[in-house]
């Protein structure tokens, strides 16, 4: 950007000649650019890339621009989004993992280093407006918090403003919001229709429209991710009853039907075969008629979040027509990842029974049938389903076979490219997506930013391939790792493993492919070809080497968080000063599987100043400890499997008590509590079974979520009383402490 003019400086303004700042209205003429990014979306899921869910709107991306065929992603979802806004690859910039933990390596802090800067904040410097709508999940989770730090917020890598959850995932009748640094509200509920994919899309409209007003000729850079479709797959009753019996042929015929649409519009080779079913996938006609109820009314509800997703979607277009911005917006649309497994092979309808490793089957999700996609749900789907949006692909996210890092990408850009609704071929990454925005925009990425000095940019740009589907791919060699799973690609060929947790990296059997003929990896020449499989071996050691992959960790951290010194959950005493902001799970006492002791102070002046004191949780898991009927209550949901209410023996005082909760650990996750008033115990029983993973919900002091975490309540009040402060002690008898973590 220039310099700003200097003024003459007089005695006096007579003898002074004035020089105004310029107003950065940004450059003129550049496009806006839109990231699009879908979660857990598979290959082959929007309407363009196989399916028959009516994704129309995404689908005129592709009818204005290009599908690519051979896109890529890390195969988790944080480090494809570090991957797509930097143009580095995710070990180098800190994001081997998620932003949920700090695995003690360079390597996975669970956030980008400033060294590699954002689109965000390059595309600022040269005058954007910058906004970012949806999910972040770029900053430690533990840091999604009223206190901060906010440097690894969106306000803090480059966006003017943001709208959206911090975490991998939300509900979405509830979600957990925040705008620009602070927490925020949902503007309704689902009684009054609310759904998150609509009040994304609106807001960023609202982002775009506020821009309009005041510099109409400001390019933009809006960032817009959804939560379709990760878990819970929620969707309003109307867009599931659109696919209501649309599945009944079930997933094997599903995957027929996709792989001969893929052919039939140039998507896939001709010659492409479906490989085998993924282990733990039952064929269709094995289930019986109960289990193929439950699994259709899972993917109804999938396909209804997407189906509604994309109607959201087509506000964003309808705006960006109306306001004559289309032709010269560039809009990359990906999926971060393959499909999910994020449960057992028949799915759930809570997910937290699967981060508890509480086993879950059909049986289970019958009892919730009318529940699932509705507010009270909080469901995947059955393997098989994700199996499906996987065609042609093995295998599914965190895995690195093609349908863990195979995913869909369209890039439409009308002014800029004359080949329209065509497929490209080219193998590409995440990381080449702001490299090929950079170049369109004559662009270099920037040596410093904010006086740090930047790390080079790994991606290629693939500007070249728009108008020209036959050249050659100029990229040459992409590594990726994840849980262990390794494989390099390397022109035209890919090796491949399969990591099994616990055992040795350097002997595992590794798989080799020509996907330039063998778009599936159907066929593995690693027999017939060992001396490929060796150098590809080698190449993906020395890649790892050089964008610092190293140590391979297998270690546990999604069931069993690392031990950080000095982070807020590894405390044994809190002290908390009502009102406040709610406190991710990350950042809460941990609690589970320890003996520990919570006390609520409070002043109340009526028997009928009831309502929630503390709350950990919702319908689908954790604790609450709420005043009810003038006695105290708590409340122990263990992820649905069992509800233990203890209750007070008899009613509360009035004025100033101490209200108190108190477990002594038994047994591993089991134990004993009781209630006491004022010192003296009020009553006391047993918890058989508690959980480790306590909550995917916030912690919340004198309210309760909108779904309380009694299941027989519809809703739970604020506290009418006076909270004055909440106490927790925590024992030392936790399975979770840090001497019994690999910490080493």
């Amino acid at each position: 950007m220039t310099q700003d003019p200097q003024p003459l400086i007089g005695r006096t303004h007579h003898e002074s000649k004035r020089a105004y700042a310029p107003i950065p209205t940004g450059p003129a003429g550049q496009p806006n650019v839109i990231y699009v990014v879908l979660d857990d979306v598979g290959y082959a899921d929007l309407g363009c890339f196989g399916s028959s869910i009516d994704t129309r709107n995404f689908g005129s991306l592709a009818d204005r621009g290009l599908r690519y065929s051979n896109f890529h992603t890390t195969t988790l979802c944080s480090p494809t989004r570090a991957c797509l806004l930097t143009g580095r690859n995710h070990h180098s910039v800190g994001m081997r993992y998620l932003a949920n933990a700090d695995m003690g390596w360079p390597s996975g802090r669970g956030a980008i280093d400033h060294k590699a800067g954002t689109l965000a904040e390059m595309l600022r410097m040269q005058g954007y407006a910058t906004y970012a709508v949806g999910k972040w999940h770029l900053a430690p989770t533990e840091q999604a918090n009223a206190a901060g730090p906010f440097d690894q917020w969106p306000l803090g890598r480059g966006f003017d403003r943001f709208y959206g959850f911090m975490n991998g995932g939300t509900d979405q009748y509830y979600p957990e919001l925040f705008e620009d640094n602070h927490s925020a509200t949902p503007p309704a509920g689902p009684e009054e229709g609310y759904h998150l994919s609509d009040d994304l899309a609106d807001k960023a409209v609202r982002f775009m429209s506020d821009k309009m007003a005041i510099w109409p000729d400001k390019p933009f850079f809006l960032y817009l991710c959804y939560g379709a479709g990760h878990f819970p797959h929620q969707a309003p009753k109307e867009a599931m009853e659109r696919y209501r019996g649309a599945f009944a042929h079930g997933w094997d015929e599903e995957r027929t039907r996709r792989l001969a649409k893929q052919k039939a519009t140039g998507l896939v080779p001709e010659g492409t075969d479906l490989p085998p079913a993924n282990p733990g996938v039952r064929a269709w006609e094995e289930l019986s008629a109960e289990e193929r109820e439950v699994a259709e009314r899972m993917q109804e509800a999938y396909a209804g979040f997407l189906d509604h997703t994309d109607k959201s979607f087509g506000r964003v277009l309808d705006f960006l027509d109306r306001t004559g911005q289309r032709d010269n917006t560039i809009i990359v649309l990906i999926s971060d990842n393959g499909a999910s497994i994020d449960c057992d092979p028949d799915g759930t309808t809570n997910v937290l029974r699967w981060f508890n490793k509480i086993p879950d089957d059909y049986a289970v999700s019958a009892q919730q049938l009318e529940d699932i996609g509705g507010p009270r749900s909080f469901g995947n789907y059955p393997w098989g389903w994700a199996q499906a949006s996987n065609t042609p692909l093995k295998l599914y996210k965190s895995f690195t076979h093609g349908g863990g890092v195979r995913d869909p990408m369209i890039v439409s850009w009308p002014a800029g490219m004359e080949q329209q609704g065509e497929v490209r071929s080219q193998f590409t990454h995440a990381t080449d997506i702001t490299p090929t925005v950079l170049e369109i925009c004559g662009m270099q990425a920037p040596e410093t930013i904010k006086g740090v000095p930047q790390m080079p940019v790994h991606g290629e740009s693939f500007a070249y391939s728009f108008d020209a589907p036959d050249a050659e791919t100029r990229k040459t060699t992409q590594y990726f790792e994840m849980y262990g799973h390794r494989s390099i690609w390397h022109q035209g060929w890919k090796a491949v493993t399969r990591h099994e947790a616990g055992t040795d990296f350097e002997t595992e059997a590794w798989e080799l492919y020509h996907l330039d003929e063998d778009f599936s990896e159907t066929r593995d020449l690693s027999a017939e070809m060992p001396a490929k499989l060796t150098e590809l071996k080698e190449r993906w050691w020395a890649e790892a080497g050089r964008y610092g992959v190293m140590p391979l960790d297998d270690s546990d951290v999604l069931f069993r968080p690392p031990y950080r010194p000095g982070a807020p959950r590894w405390r044994t005493a809190y002290s908390f000063y009502p009102p406040i902001s709610t406190i991710p799970p990350e950042a809460a006492p941990m609690t589970q599987d320890c003996s520990h002791r919570i006390t609520v102070t409070v002043e109340r002046d009526r028997p009928d100043m009831e309502g929630a004191l503390v709350c950990f949780g919702n319908c689908h898991g954790g604790y609450a400890l709420d005043i009810c009927d003038n006695r105290l209550v708590y409340v122990y949901n263990a992820a649905g499997t069992q509800v233990v209410r203890l209750v007070s023996d008899r009613e509360l005082p009035m004025g100033r008590s101490e209200l108190c909760f108190e477990f002594e650990k038994t047994g591993t996750l089991e134990g004993r509590g009781r209630l006491l008033i004022d010192g003296e115990e009020a009553g006391a029983c047993l918890f058989p079974k508690t959980l480790l993973r306590l909550s995917l919900s916030p912690l919340r002091f004198g309210s309760s979520h909108p779904e309380p975490v009694d299941p027989a309540q519809r809703k739970r009040p604020d506290f009418q009383g006076r909270l004055l402060q909440v106490d927790y002690a925590l024992g030392d008898d936790g399975g979770l402490k840090p001497d019994t973590l690999d910490v080493d």
